[in-house]
Order: C-alpha cells, then sequence, then structure tokens
C-alpha cells in the first residue's frame, strides 16, 4: 500500500534522508521508529505531499499522495494534532472539513464518538488537553473512512486510560482490514500492536522487518522490543557516522 524507494532529501548539502526504502503492507500496523532527528517526520511529510523528495519515490497505491483521487477518502493523516483553531468547537473544526470535501454531519458526530469526545464536541478546542488535540486529530484523519491511516507520535498526552483506548481502536481498524502506519517513542505500546518495524537511523535504514523476525534476531540478553531497540541503534552509530 506504501512503497517507499531510494528517497533522499538534502537540505542545502545536509542529508536528512539516505537512500531510504520500505515497504508498508496492507491489513498490517507498521511501526515507524528511531531516535529523534532520525528522519521519521520527514519521511511522513514527503509521502503526504508537504515536502518534495530530492530523490527516490513515495507512492501509495503505485501513484504519489498529489494523484491520488479523493485522497481524504483514501488516506487519513495525524501529524500534528495541534493544527485546529482555538476559538472553535470540535464539531466546528471537523465539519468545515468535511463539508470542503462532501461529508455528511453524521459522520462528524461518528468519528467525534469513535474518539471518545462526542461530550465535547462544543467545547472549544483552545481549552482541550493536549491527549483530547490528539484525540481530535485522530478524528480528522478518520472523517473519509480511508483504508489507510497514518499517525506521528499519536500517544503523545494520552493518560493511561487514553493509550489503553488507542491500542483497542488501531486493533478495530485492522479488524476491518485497514492499514495503520505510526511512529512514536513508546516502545512498550508498540510491541503490543505492531506487525512489522521499520527503523532509521541518521535518515537511513536500520531494519525493515516483521516484529516476529525482529525478537528472533535480537540480542539473546534483550528484554523485550526496548532492549533490542536500543541494541540496534548504539550499534549502529559508529557505522553510521562513517557514510554521514
Amino acid at each position: 500500500m506504501i512503497q517507499i524507494s531510494g528517497l533522499t532529501k538534502d537540505y542545502s548539502g545536509k542529508l536528512a534522508l539516505y537512500n531510504v526504502s520500505f515497504d508498508v503492507l496492507p491489513g498490517r500496523v507498521t511501526a515507524f521508529l528511531g531516535p529523534n532527528g532520525s528522519g521519521k517526520s520527514t519521511t511522513l511529510r514527503i509521502l503526504l505531499g508537504l515536502e518534495t523528495a530530492s530523490e527516490g519515490t513515495a507512492l501509495i497505491d503505485g501513484v504519489p499522495y498529489s494523484k491520488l483521487k479523493n485522497p481524504i477518502m483514501r488516506v487519513g493523516a495525524m501529524l500534528d494534532s495541534r493544527n485546529a483553531h482555538a476559538g472553535r468547537t470540535a464539531f466546528s473544526h471537523l465539519r468545515s472539513i468535511a463539508i470542503t470535501h462532501g461529508i455528511s454531519k453524521a459522520r462528524v458526530h461518528e468519528v467525534l464518538a469513535l474518539v471518545g469526545l462526542e461530550g465535547v464536541a462544543k467545547k472549544r478546542v483552545g481549552g482541550f488537553s493536549l491527549g483530547m488535540q490528539q484525540r481530535l486529530g485522530i478524528a480528522g484523519a478518520l472523517l473519509g473512512d480511508p483504508e489507510l491511516l497514518i499517525f506521528d507520535e499519536p500517544l503523545n498526552g494520552l493518560d493511561i486510560n487514553g493509550i489503553r483506548w488507542f491500542r483497542a481502536f488501531v486493533a478495530d481498524l485492522v479488524a476491518q482490514g485497514k492499514t495503520v502506519f505510526l511512529s512514536s517513542h513508546m516502545l512498550s505500546e508498540v510491541e503490543k500492536v505492531a506487525d512489522d518495524l521499520v527503523i532509521l537511523g541518521k535518515g537511513q535504514i536500520l531494519v525493515a522487518c516483521s516484529l516476529a523476525e525482529f525478537a528472533e534476531n535480537a540480542p539473546k540478553d534483550a528484554d523485550g522490543l526496548e532492549d533490542a531497540y536500543l541494541a540496534l541503534v548504539e550499534s549502529s552509530v559508529e557505522f553510521l557516522a562513517e557514510i554521514d
């Protein structure tokens, strides 16, 4: 469903991405991991047509995002949950998006209920906590009932109940046959929801495989995904520095 091939991004001589290639398979949850500054957000922005690659391609069902017909019906994305106007209510924020894409008012109510915000639909976004803003951003991604959902750090600001809700929410999306591509630093939660992993380090691919394969090849003394991830990232620093 997502095909990234040879992706390179050069910012005036500084490489943010170098020859990045991986696939996100349909009907699965793929976790996008890496330290801060590793190039995850840049990759997502290029995938969604918000930035242009210096080299390579980022395709959804074989075409760039800009070539998709009715993209909101194909791809739902949340890269920054804090983009809603503080003076608008949760309902009016989503309704304004819905109107411009021919989506019904009923669907707005439906997605607010799906993310647990129906009780605060008439409250202004400026009074929302970060967790509530995250839920509103997720609701926006759901509006077109797309087959592909892309979330950048969706767990930020969620409390324990919110994290448990998101875990069940992702499982339900996959049960419907949808594809989820998400970035997160909360590896304990990633381990519970992900089928596949893509790990970046300094703008380069370290691993692209299933979670089961990653666990099978992890160091014997690694205690779970977090230990295996840290061992991989730390062991790669010297190699990456040589080809930076």
